[in-house]
């Protein structure tokens, strides 16, 4: 495995704070600011996202990092259902509900090939 300075230089994470800044975009409008819960929830879901990556990274070893990754990756479909919730509220169009679910995805898909990766890796980070 290649090595890693440092988390902010994990695509993954790099690929979860543009989700998470594009949720925050998202959620930043007026059909947004009456609905707190969902508004919150979903930031806060997005922001568990790359918090998840760094601690996990930043814990001793892979299977800490490994569990850190697993939640990461629950949170993305955390936020793609409140995504989904958001969309049949109107609160988003089609393309920007589109945009997003297949980011929100892709992220996730990233996540399950990096946990897949170090699974299979021998050493220890």
């Amino acid at each position: 495995m290649a090595t890693i300075g440092n988390f902010e230089d994990l695509d993954v994470w790099k690929a979860s704070m543009d989700l998470c800044t594009e949720i925050y975009r998202l959620t930043n409008t007026e059909k947004f600011s009456k609905d707190f819960g969902l508004k919150d929830q979903i930031r806060r879901a997005s922001v568990s996202v790359p918090s998840n990556v760094s601690e996990g990274y930043e814990r001793d070893g892979k299977n800490q990092f490994l569990y850190f990754l697993a939640i990461a990756k629950g949170s993305c479909g955390e936020v793609r259902t409140q995504l989904r919730i958001a969309f049949n509220l109107d609160y988003l169009s089609e393309n920007e509900y589109n945009i997003i679910n297949e980011k929100c995805a892709t992220t996730s898909k990233q996540l399950a090939g990096f946990i897949k990766y170090l699974k299979s890796y021998k050493g220890n980070k």
